[in-house]
């Protein structure tokens, strides 16, 4: 087998996939209301005291459901990618990985790079997490995810995408995958987080990327050429999976015990 190519046909998977609504539409309008309403301004004082207990309502949502998620590795990519496009394959490979190794595996939920991750951790028997974003003209859920919670608000969900997890792959993709890299990388380098791993994977995609960080910020003094130290870019799978070891072993993520009193499973 190599490292660019599924080992024969996909294996079933071992639990029942979560389906789409029965329309086959993700029934949320573009563009949530109140999320647009939220960006445009102040309101009134009672509208923001309602949108602020919303949001602190979608942040327990999101507690509750991925308090006892364990070590969780969370993989970042475009949206964008079908199943047969390389950046999947690669996705796929490394969710299978990340489960044999005893991990949950968390990305967006969606489909491209976050569905190729769901399904290698399932095709492997690990946890598959999906953390989705009301995007109905581009994303809905997956069928390949085994806990799923979905957010209206961007915030509230790379909060969560972060908070859980003790590495970060991620893969070719757009301007969301490049928010959550930098936001990823920032925590790190302002010491907000641990110093999780942060692994590229897909070296000649990010390879003008580096080239400007390190040219052009880096010889602006707008950061220090160090910081690219926070970044492991690499197109093998063991130095990739050998970070995520380390991140496990530098900051192993505690696992609660629920409790029946609060209604916890």
């Amino acid at each position: 087998m190599t490292d660019t190519e599924p080992a024969g046909p996909p294996a079933a998977p071992s639990r029942r996939p979560l389906q789409p609504p029965d329309s086959g539409a993700w029934p949320y309008a573009p563009g949530d209301q109140d999320v647009v309403t939220f960006l445009s301004g102040p309101r009134s004082r009672l509208s923001e005291a309602r949108r602020v207990l919303r949001i602190a309502a979608e942040f327990i949502r999101g507690f509750r459901k991925l308090h006892f998620l364990g070590p969780c590795v969370t993989v970042f990519g475009s949206a964008r990618f079908g199943e047969d496009h390389p950046s999947y394959i690669l996705a796929r490979q490394r969710g299978r990985e990340i489960a044999k190794a005893g991990l949950a595996t968390m990305a967006g939920g969606g489909p491209g790079v976050m569905e190729g991750a769901n399904r290698g951790a399932r095709e492997a028997g690990g946890l598959s997490i999906g953390c989705n974003i009301q995007l109905p003209h581009e994303q809905g859920p997956n069928p390949y995810v085994d806990r799923f919670v979905e957010f209206r608000y961007f915030f509230v969900r790379k909060v969560m995408l972060v908070k859980y997890s003790l590495a970060f792959l991620v893969l070719p993709g757009g301007f969301g995958t490049m928010d959550e890299l930098f936001e990823a990388l920032t925590l790190v380098q302002t010491g907000k987080v641990d110093s999780f791993p942060i692994v590229l994977m897909g070296t000649e995609y990010w390879n003008p990327l580096l080239a400007f960080m390190r040219d052009t910020l880096g010889g602006a003094g707008t950061i220090s050429l160090e910081d690219l130290d926070l970044l492991t870019v690499t197109d093998d799978p063991e130095v990739a999976m050998a970070a995520v070891r380390q991140g496990l072993e530098a900051n192993g993520i505690r696992s609660p015990s629920p409790s029946p009193l609060l209604g916890e499973g």
